[in-house]
């Protein structure tokens, strides 16, 4: 699945019924905000946070603070010696020359003061709404009141931009410290407001996150804290909607393949079958949504694979048995061939974990 942004609500590509809903209460909402935002023009002068520097939660850009090689911005700041460019001590590590003028590269020095300027820019971004200039004179611009308030949620947008870029990188380190930053910010918020349905879709969303940083950082203990901790924010939300359910269940699959790589199969599959659940029950709200069924068949394959490798062949046998039965059964649109190349593809696996009937025979006999 295509990483979204917690902070931003997306539906899933084939979701129709879904897109439908949200349709109508686009409309309905868009209304609603018309009239709000005519009320509160008469109030107050405010408008979304505008970045100086170009780091928009909107439209990310390469800022002057960014850098170049892993393009999020600046992490434990490293400058070259001697043509002084900077760049993360985990990006410049990789290179001998500068990636920027290719001068060969005689040491690496730390440089604490531009990394001030770079912790001092995330603490104080997106924290204040700015007055708007009015047509009407400053007269009239003057009498206005201005909003200044926390918009934690821009930040936390920016955060995580930043650290999903850092991680595609592979700058863990810069990657885990920005979404350590977000969830403080979260846990903030609901220390003030109380368990909202956001606020824990949110931070089950970067703690699932930040396990994915300790997974690929090799630290499994840790990555198996987190996803379970993202697991306890998500099971408090209603399950009827898709992308939190997928997130639950993506997250039990995960502490799943933790512990199956780490021998213990029992609790593997424990986690895996919490996951088959979690899936079986959007299906049965949501049987038309194609890729919800391609995530119960996923589930399945997992679970019939523990069993196997607990001696259950039976076991294993039918459980992928029902995930081909399933997969077959599914009908696609025209238009999906994202959704048939995984339908394919996963249909392929499952076809190969069964025995043939020459070996199936044989066995009988």
């Amino acid at each position: 699945m295509t990483p979204v942004c917690p902070f931003v609500k997306a539906a899933r590509p084939d979701d129709n019924n879904a897109s439908k809903k949200s349709g109508e209460n686009s409309m309905k909402h868009q209304v609603e905000s018309e009239s709000k935002v005519k009320k509160e023009a008469n109030d107050s002068a405010s408008a979304s946070p505008k970045c100086p520097f170009g780091y928009d939660s909107q439209s990310f850009k390469i800022g002057p603070l960014s850098c170049t090689v892993c393009q999020a911005l600046l992490f434990d700041t490293s400058k070259c010696v001697p043509c002084s460019h900077v760049f993360c001590k985990s990006c410049i590590s990789r290179f001998k020359d500068c990636p920027l003028c290719g001068a060969d590269i005689v040491k690496i020095e730390p440089d604490a003061n531009l990394q001030g300027v770079v912790d001092r820019f995330i603490e104080g971004h997106a924290r204040i709404k700015r007055s708007v200039s009015s047509d009407k004179g400053e007269e009239a611009a003057e009498s206005k009141q201005v909003i200044y308030e926390d918009v934690s949620l821009e930040r936390g947008s920016f955060l995580v931009q930043q650290a999903m870029r850092a991680f595609r990188a592979q700058n863990l380190e810069s990657a885990k410290s920005r979404l350590n930053l977000c969830a403080e910010d979260i846990r903030d918020q609901l220390e003030k407001v109380g368990n909202t349905s956001e606020l824990c879709s949110q931070l089950g969303a970067v703690l699932g996150m930040l396990g994915d940083c300790c997974r690929a950082m090799g630290d499994a203990s840790s990555a198996v804290s987190y996803f379970e901790e993202s697991v306890q924010f998500l099971s408090k939300l209603p399950k009827d909607d898709m992308e939190i359910t997928h997130t639950l269940s993506v997250s039990l699959n995960k502490i799943g393949d933790l512990k199956y790589y780490d021998g213990d199969l029992q609790a593997a599959r424990s986690f895996y079958f919490k996951s088959l659940d979690v899936r079986r029950d959007v299906v049965k709200q949501n049987s038309n949504v194609p890729s919800q069924v391609l995530d119960v068949a996923v589930s399945l394959a997992k679970v019939a694979d523990v069993d196997r490798n607990l001696g259950e062949e039976k076991l294993a046998t039918d459980g992928f048995q029902e995930a081909i039965d399933l997969l077959e059964s599914l009908t696609l649109k025209s238009e999906a061939s994202g959704l048939e190349q995984r339908r394919q593809s996963v249909l392929d696996f499952l076809r190969g974990q069964l025995p043939d009937k020459q070996e199936q025979a044989e066995a009988t006999v």
